[in-house]
C-alpha cells in the first residue's frame, strides 16, 4: 500500500514537490480536516560503485487523521560518472543496488470545497524494488475568484484605452449639452423657455432639463462620477503602464551578444574602433553614458518617458479642482440698486457637502455707486460699481471699483460685474420734495425698457388714469400723457420741468442697479496649476528617449538604438556619430602603411 510521504529530491532526479521537508514544515495543512504527516529520519547510507549511487533512507509515517504508523524504505539513485567509492556506510544501515532509476506514477485527484474553491491533489508513487510504494502529495487550494486577481482585473480594465475615451466623450457630451442650457436659472425660466408647446430640438422640455439636472448639469452626481471613473482609469493606467516603463528605462541595460544590439532598430558594425571614442562622442551630444568592461550604454530624454505621468497628474490636478469648485465652493447673483448694501451669507449659497463657513461671510457689501460708459452710438459700452466692504463693526475693511472682467477680490471672495438695470426714477411732482418711482422691467435682452406710471387725481389708481415715464438707459426718461401721446424728453439732473396733463414734472435722477455674482471658489487654484501643468507637460512630451548600446568585439565595435519617436532624426543623428568614431589600426595594418611608406620614401 502507498504511504503518504514527503522528501527533498536527490542528485540527478527532481520532483514538482511541496517545499523541502524540515523541522518548522512537518504539518501539511494546519486544518484538523486534512492528514498530518510527521516524518523521522532514522537512518541513511551513500554507496557508489562503478555505476550506480545510492541514498537509502527509513523513515516511519504516521498519519494524524488514521492514527496509524508505517514503516517505509525510499532507495533513489543517480548514475555514477567516474565517481569513487566513498567511505563504508554507517552501520546498521540497509543498501539496496537497483539497476535504474523508480519509474512515476502520477495521479490528480480534484475536489470542488465550495462554488469558487478548488482542492488539487496530485500524487506521485515511486515504485521500489521491493515493490513498496511512497507517495509524494502536491497539494495547491486555490479559487477561481480571489481578491488579489479581482483587484488585477479591476486595474486592467480600468487602464484600458476605449473605456477612457469612451469616458471622455461622455464627459464632452455633458459639457455641450450644459454650454448649450443655461444653469442656474429659477424653474420658472425653464418653464418658460422650455415648454411644452414650444420644445427646443423638437422634444427638449422643460420635464427633460429639471428631470435629468441640466439645469445644473456640472454638479450633478452622474457627471462627478464621471469626473471620478476617468480619474480611477487616469489612476490605473499610470500605476500600470507608466511607472514600469519608467522604471525600466532608467536601469543601465548593457547588451552583451552582438545578436541582442542587432535587433536594434539602428545598427552598424565598426570594423576598427574603440567603444571609449564612440562613448566621448555621445556624451558631446548631451548622452548620459555608462560603460562596464567591452560594454556601453548610453540615453537621453529621459524626460520624454516622464512627461506621460506629469500629463495624467495635471489632468487628475484639473479634474480634482472642478469637482472641489462643483461640491465645495459657493455661489449667488444679486441685483443691488445703487447705495444699498447686502450681507455675503445671504448673497452666497453653498454648492455642496464640502462647502465649509468662513468668516468672511459675516461682512456687507455696500454700493457706493453705478454708472454706465457709453459709446459715441449711445450704446452701452462698459458699466462700473464702486463697492465697499464693510465688516460687523460698521467700518470700511475695503473698496474697490469694479467693472466686466475686472472683479473685486476679498480673502476668497470673489465679485463679479454681470449686469446692470434701472431699481427707479427720482423725480419732484409740483416743486414737492424728490421722491422714488420704482421702475419695472417691460423688455429684457440686449434692448431693455423700463417703465413706471404716476397716477393722477383721486382715479389715478383705481383707473390707472396718470403719466407713463419710459426709460432704456441711464442717460434720459421719456414722458407720455394719461392718454398715451408722447409729450416730452428729459434728461435726469438737467432741473428743467415738463407739464404732462397740467402737472410740472422735474427728473432728478435715475438709479441704477448693479448685477453682481458672487463666488467662493477653492478649486480655482488646483485647476489653474492644473493646466500649467498640462502645457508644460505635453511640450515635454515631445522629447524623443534616446537609447544606444555598442560592445567591443575584438578590434570591431558593434552599436544599436532605438528611439521611442522622431526616429528619422535619432537615425541621423546616431550616423553622424559613428562617422566621427576614428579608426584605429592594427599591428598588420600598421605594418603594412610603414612598408608602404618606406617604399615611397626610397622612390
Amino acid at each position: 500500500m502507498a504511504t503518504p510521504l514527503q522528501f527533498r529530491p536527490l542528485l540527478g532526479h527532481h520532483f514538482s514537490s511541496p517545499s523541502p521537508l524540515s523541522r518548522k514544515n512537518t504539518h501539511l495543512f494546519s486544518s484538523s480536516r486534512y492528514a498530518t504527516l510527521t516524518h523521522k529520519l532514522v537512518d541513511m547510507a551513500f554507496l557508489c560503485s562503478s555505476g550506480q549511487c545510492c541514498l537509502v533512507v527509513k523513515a516511519s509515517a504516521k498519519s494524524g487523521s488514521a492514527g496509524q504508523s508505517q514503516s517505509v524504505k525510499t532507495v533513489r539513485h543517480q548514475p555514477n560518472h567516474g565517481a569513487q567509492t566513498l567511505n563504508p556506510v554507517k552501520k546498521n544501515s540497509t543498501l539496496t543496488t537497483l539497476p535504474k532509476a523508480p519509474p512515476l506514477v502520477e495521479t490528480t485527484t480534484t475536489t470542488a470545497l465550495s462554488p469558487d474553491l478548488l482542492e488539487t491533489v496530485k500524487n506521485v508513487e515511486v515504485i521500489s524494488r521491493s515493490e513498496k510504494n511512497a507517495v509524494v502529495p502536491r497539494v495547491s487550494v486555490a479559487g477561481n475568484y480571489t481578491v488579489k486577481g479581482l483587484f488585477r482585473q479591476l486595474v486592467r480594465q480600468l487602464a484600458s484605452l476605449p473605456l477612457a475615451i469612451a469616458e471622455l466623450f461622455a464627459i464632452a457630451g455633458l459639457s455641450a449639452i450644459g454650454t448649450i442650457i443655461p444653469q442656474g436659472e429659477s424653474p420658472e425660466y425653464y418653464f418658460q423657455n422650455y415648454s411644452d408647446g414650444k420644445p427646443v430640438l423638437g422634444f427638449l422640455t422643460w420635464q427633460w432639463v429639471l428631470g435629468l439636472s441640466f439645469d445644473h448639469i456640472y454638479t450633478a452626481p452622474y457627471f462627478i462620477g464621471l469626473l471620478l471613473l476617468l480619474a480611477f482609469s487616469l489612476v490605473a493606467c499610470t500605476s500600470s503602464r507608466q511607472l514600469p516603463m519608467v522604471k525600466v528605462a532608467r536601469r543601465w541595460s548593457f547588451l552583451k551578444s552582438e545578436k541582442a544590439i542587432l535587433q536594434m532598430d539602428v545598427t552598424d558594425i565598426l570594423p576598427c574602433a574603440r567603444v571609449e571614442d564612440i562613448g566621448t562622442l555621445l556624451s558631446a551630444q548631451g548622452y548620459e553614458v555608462f560603460a562596464r568592461g567591452p560594454s556601453l550604454y548610453a540615453f537621453k530624454g529621459l524626460a520624454g518617458r516622464l512627461a506621460p505621468i506629469g500629463v495624467h497628474a495635471a489632468l487628475l490636478l484639473i479634474m480634482a479642482g472642478g469637482t472641489l469648485s462643483a461640491i465645495g465652493g459657493y455661489h449667488g447673483t444679486v441685483m443691488v440698486p445703487q447705495g444699498l448694501d447686502f450681507q455675503l451669507s445671504d448673497a452666497l449659497r453653498p454648492m455642496g457637502i464640502l462647502s465649509m463657513p468662513a468668516d468672511v461671510l459675516n461682512n456687507s457689501v455696500h454700493v457706493d455707486k453705478f454708472y454706465i460708459d457709453y459709446r459715441p452710438t449711445g450704446e452701452v459700452g462698459q458699466f462700473h460699481s464702486d463697492l465697499s466692504i464693510v465688516n460687523l463693526d460698521n467700518q470700511t475693511v475695503f473698496s474697490n471699483s469694479i467693472s466686466v472682467n475686472s472683479p473685486l477680490k476679498y480673502k476668497g471672495v470673489t465679485i463679479y460685474q454681470s449686469d446692470w438695470a434701472i431699481s427707479a426714477v427720482q423725480v419732484r411732482v409740483d416743486g414737492s420734495e424728490p421722491y422714488n418711482l420704482v421702475m419695472a422691467p417691460l423688455q429684457k435682452g440686449d434692448n431693455k425698457l423700463y417703465g413706471t406710471f404716476l397716477p393722477l387725481g383721486e382715479d389715478g389708481v383705481t383707473k390707472a388714469k396718470g403719466i407713463s415715464i419710459l426709460a432704456r438707459d441711464l442717460q434720459s426718461v421719456v414722458l407720455y400723457d394719461q392718454e398715451g401721446q408722447f409729450v416730452g424728453v428729459r434728461r435726469p439732473g438737467s432741473r428743467k420741468p415738463i407739464q404732462v396733463n397740467n402737472v410740472s414734472i422735474v427728473v432728478d435722477d435715475i438709479i441704477g442697479s448693479t448685477g453682481l455674482e458672487l463666488k467662493m471658489d477653492p478649486g480655482v487654484a488646483p485647476v489653474y496649476a492644473g493646466f500649467g501643468g498640462l502645457m508644460l507637460t505635453t511640450v515635454i512630451s515631445y522629447l524623443s528617449h534616446s537609447q544606444v548600446w555598442a560592445l567591443q568585439e575584438g578590434t570591431s565595435l558593434v552599436v544599436g538604438g532605438k528611439s521611442n519617436r522622431a526616429r528619422f532624426e535619432f537615425e541621423k543623428e546616431l550616423n553622424e556619430i559613428l562617422d566621427c568614431v576614428p579608426e584605429i589600426r592594427t599591428k598588420k595594418q600598421r605594418g603594412d602603411f610603414s612598408s608602404t611608406e618606406t617604399a615611397t620614401q626610397k622612390q
